[in-house]
């Protein structure tokens, strides 16, 4: 996946979904430094900061639908992991742990988004 690739090199979760995001022309590059404030869990450890960009992304394709479609991301999201709290799926691992445990949260996030979006990859 697209958007694990750049966050096995160096991007954060957040970052990782964007970048996917403007490479498919679902968002503009002005998107990327908004992504930055997503990550660790919005620096507070709380939503993952896939699903929040995810969450973005989505809301800029389709506004008419940004609220219903949140709400599938976190409702898919939670289907494969249980949960969406940054802290606990990171079970407080850092550098290359987390790195590896955290590249299926961003994979997972861009799978969510193509389904909801629609995109094919």
């Amino acid at each position: 996946m697209k958007a694990e690739e750049y966050y096995k090199n160096g991007n954060s979760c957040s970052e990782s979904i964007v970048k996917y995001a403007i490479d498919n022309g679902l968002c503009p590059q002005e998107f990327l430094p908004a992504a930055t404030a997503f990550s660790a869990g919005m620096s507070s450890g709380c939503l993952c900061g896939a699903v929040a960009a995810a969450q973005m992304v989505s809301g800029f394709n389709n506004p008419a639908m940004a609220r219903e479609n949140a709400k599938l991301i976190v409702q898919e999201f939670k289907n494969r992991n249980k949960i969406t709290c940054c802290r606990v799926l990171s079970a407080g691992l850092e550098g290359a742990a987390k790195k590896e445990r955290c590249s299926k949260y961003v994979a997972d996030a861009q799978e969510i988004l193509e389904s909801v979006l629609k995109v094919k990859a």
